[in-house]
């Protein structure tokens, strides 16, 4: 059985914000470590650490919703000029490029296209 990190991910942090946990443990997986360093380096997690064949999350209050766009029943592919701002740009999309995955604002500046992960807002 193969799972969807990425969705795995999301409901984590989700689950996690609706009961007020400040700190969610996760396995670690190259995806999504990569995922939630952006989010980190973005503002939307106070700290993400890698321990052993774990990561640890460290949450902000601040995120006020996140929406899967991209199934591994349904994949979801944008050129770069078609890549949207999120929320009027208060929010970001993570698009999985040909070079490694990047915020919606990233990708439009360096004309990549890929596959759209998620929105986070």
């Amino acid at each position: 059985m193969t799972t969807d990190s990425i969705s795995d991910t999301l409901t984590r942090i989700r689950n996690a914000q609706a009961v007020s946990k400040e700190i969610v443990i996760m396995p670690f997986s190259k995806i999504r470590y990569k995922v939630l360093q952006i989010l980190e380096q973005e503002g939307f997690l106070n700290k993400v650490e890698k321990q052993n064949s774990l990561l640890q999350v460290s949450l902000k209050k601040n995120i006020q919703g996140m929406e899967r766009q991209s199934k591994p029943g349904q994949r979801i592919y944008v050129r770069s000029k078609d890549i949207q701002s999120v929320r009027g740009g208060y929010g970001l999309s993570l698009i999985s490029t040909s070079q490694g995955i990047m915020t919606n604002k990233e990708a439009r500046k360096r004309k990549l296209g890929g596959e759209l992960l998620f929105n986070i807002w």
